[in-house]
């Protein structure tokens, strides 16, 4: 080791690590459904100007700010190999520009229930012909 190795950072290609466990089923399922919450949330924020989610890091008890393509690979990358590899936050994000999971799920879930309630009583949506 040189003196000069430190001088870059931590190198995150080493493969001293061991590979970590792969994901239960239901952890797979956990990830397959949160990839399909993903893009519910992307389709109808990222047209108001949300950005991505942010997200609190356990690790150094920040907040990061993810944009949706960057999580949408983590959760690939997750379900792929087990773990996520570390990714380069955004320039001085706008705080504004994203928003939690949470406040994503609970928007998904006032846009379900409006769409309900205005759907006229009686009739069905996404009719297939094979229903008929």
């Amino acid at each position: 080791m040189s003196p000069f190795d430190d001088a870059f950072g931590p190198d995150f290609g080493s493969t001293d690590r061991p590979a970590p466990p792969p994901l239960t089923m239901e952890e797979r399922a956990g990830v397959l459904d949160d990839l399909a919450e993903l893009e519910v949330f992307r389709t109808l924020l990222e047209p108001t100007g949300i950005k991505g989610i942010v997200v609190d890091c356990p690790d150094c008890e920040e907040e990061h700010h993810v944009d949706w393509a960057l999580m949408q690979a983590n959760l690939r990358q997750l379900l792929e190999e087990g773990q996520t590899g570390r990714h380069e936050p955004p320039f001085e994000p706008n705080p504004d520009d994203y928003v939690s999971w949470d406040y994503a799920s609970g928007y998904a879930d006032g846009i379900a229930t409006l769409a309900e309630r205005d759907e006229p009583s009686g009739r069905r949506t996404g009719r297939h012909a094979r229903d008929d």
